[in-house]
């Protein structure tokens, strides 16, 4: 069972487990198993994703429960200003305490609808905690990693995945945007291989009521392996 955090005769959102797609994709073919399928079968209605989380990202993940709702959510996503969404991620090394990341980012090689020229794509950083870890790595003693909480301001594919590749600190995990050796070390040293990139909440108008909604869900308790975060 998916864990739904918010329901109404409109929307629906669910706590997306790490690993799982949204919907089918040809970038992942031999996958059965999809958040769209599992929460419809689980509600025993359509469900309509509103926006897109990559398929090792957990967390706040929004569905529409008709094609009106789908319709006016997509524009709200659209609207970049329309609704704030936050993230944690564990990146290499220790970033500046805060900062605006401004970076346009053209279409990946593998997403043909794309754009082909690059567009604007801005996300503000804030360090929550820098941890040193016990494991030597290249020529190094110990290996630094810092807790971020991630704010996009636009809605480009991988964005927050580019945007701390492009400041020199990547996600720990990302096999298509990090440093593969490292990723691996540090899979092994804390006995699990994911994306460590967390989808904490959304807030957005009601697309119907406009009341103001905040929908959240906590990291999972794998976040704990880290130290310094097992509270």
């Amino acid at each position: 069972m998916l864990p739904i955090l918010y329901q109404d005769p409109h929307l629906v959102a669910i706590d997306k487990p790490a690993g799982l797609l949204v919907h089918r994709s040809g970038l992942d073919a031999h996958e059965t198993r999809f958040a769209l399928q599992l929460l419809r079968d689980q509600i025993g209605r359509p469900v309509w994703p509103a926006h897109r989380l990559d398929k090792g990202t957990s967390g706040v993940l929004l569905f529409a429960l008709d094609a009106d709702t789908a319709r006016a959510l997509g524009q709200a996503f659209e609207n970049g200003g329309a609704i704030a969404k936050t993230y944690r991620a564990m990146v290499r090394g220790w970033p500046a305490d805060a900062g605006l990341i401004d970076h346009p980012l053209t279409r990946l090689d593998d997403d043909a609808r794309g754009p082909l020229v690059a567009q604007a794509a801005r996300t503000r950083f804030r360090t929550l905690s820098r941890l040193s870890l016990p494991l030597a790595y290249g020529p190094f003693a110990e290996t630094r990693c810092a807790l971020l909480e991630l704010r996009p301001e636009t809605g480009r594919r991988h964005q927050l995945r580019r945007h701390c590749k492009h400041m020199a600190h990547p996600i720990i995990g990302d096999a298509t945007h990090g440093k593969g050796p490292l990723n691996r070390a540090l899979a092994e040293w804390l006995g699990l291989q994911r994306l460590w990139l967390h989808a904490l909440s959304l807030e957005l108008a009601h697309p119907w009521t406009g009341q103001r909604l905040r929908i959240e869900t906590p990291p999972g308790s794998e976040w704990r392996r880290w130290p310094g975060l097992e509270g």
